[in-house]
């Protein structure tokens, strides 16, 4: 398995892996020609410092991915934490250990920019993800919520 950052070429399979699950495909439209608002929001998430998708590969095939977000902060001493969103693995490569190299690989580049913490949200609808979380050792430690528009 390897990792690399996503590029504009990669935008097709990776909204196909983030609209493949239950919550995903209500969330996601994967549809060809995509949307432009991917392509916009890809630019974006290129132009911000320490914004980044990282797409694990093997061989040629694009089998998980996830958003790794450097967020500095006054908080805690001026803390930087790292905010990790959109885990998505290929349902044909689950329960192979790619989630788990995904994450060790988000973790060792929140170390290497100088976090002191690595935080997610989940949905409260995932319980298998809870699972997963808790095993690689994030703590359910505090309350999320949400306003959407």
């Amino acid at each position: 398995m390897n990792f690399r950052k996503a590029n504009e070429e990669d935008l097709q399979a990776i909204v196909r892996l983030l609209a493949d699950d239950e919550l995903g495909s209500q969330r996601e439209r994967y549809e060809e020609p995509l949307p432009d608002d991917y392509y916009e929001a890809f630019t974006a998430i290129k132009a911000q410092v320490g914004n980044q998708i990282i797409l694990a590969f093997e061989g040629q095939t694009l089998i998980g991915c996830l958003q790794l977000t450097i967020i500095p902060g006054l908080a805690r001493q001026g803390m930087k934490r790292a905010q990790i969103e959109g885990v998505r693995v290929d349902r044909r490569y689950r329960g192979r250990g790619v989630g788990e190299a995904l994450f060790k690989e988000a973790i060792a580049i929140a170390k290497s920019e100088e976090c002191g913490l690595v935080q997610l949200t989940t949905d409260k609808q995932r319980d298998d993800a809870h699972r997963f979380y808790n095993r690689l050792g994030f703590l359910a430690s505090h309350e999320g919520m949400k306003l959407i528009f």
